[in-house]
């Protein structure tokens, strides 16, 4: 038997604008753009070279949804890109105007640093040591 997480949802306040970050800032694919209703659309993206592991962006529906974006884990890092080149994508971002909340830094399993998405969400890019 075989498992992997296929997708994990981020809930965003808008569609076009999480597409314009996650596709239009980081470079993610953007896999899947499917209207469902007027309101609603199944929007999936995937950092480039992904084969399993995707974003489903979902638009926040009602205030519950509104009040958990940005802090779906209550203030943790919520998601892990790994890349091969850390210093590559660290530059890239940066020069993008991504927010990193610290300096890289080394740890036992490689060069990280913490930044943020415009929806408050915590992210680690994690590449080897």
């Amino acid at each position: 038997m075989k498992q992997f997480l296929s997708a994990v949802s981020v809930v965003v306040p808008d569609y076009d604008e999480a597409i314009a970050f996650y596709v239009g800032v980081l470079g993610f694919e953007l896999v899947e753009d499917t209207p469902l209703s007027a309101a609603k659309r199944w929007v999936v993206a995937a950092p480039p070279g992904a084969t399993e592991a995707r974003l489903v962006l979902a638009k926040a529906a009602n205030e519950r949804q509104v009040a958990a974006i940005g802090n779906q884990t209550g203030g943790r890092v919520f998601l892990f890109l790994k890349t091969d080149d850390f210093d590559r994508d660290y530059g890239r971002y940066r020069a993008a105007g991504v927010a990193f909340t610290e300096a890289p830094r080394l740890e036992a399993y490689g060069k990280v640093a913490v930044f943020t998405d415009p929806f408050g969400n915590l992210w680690d890019l994690v590449g080897p040591a």
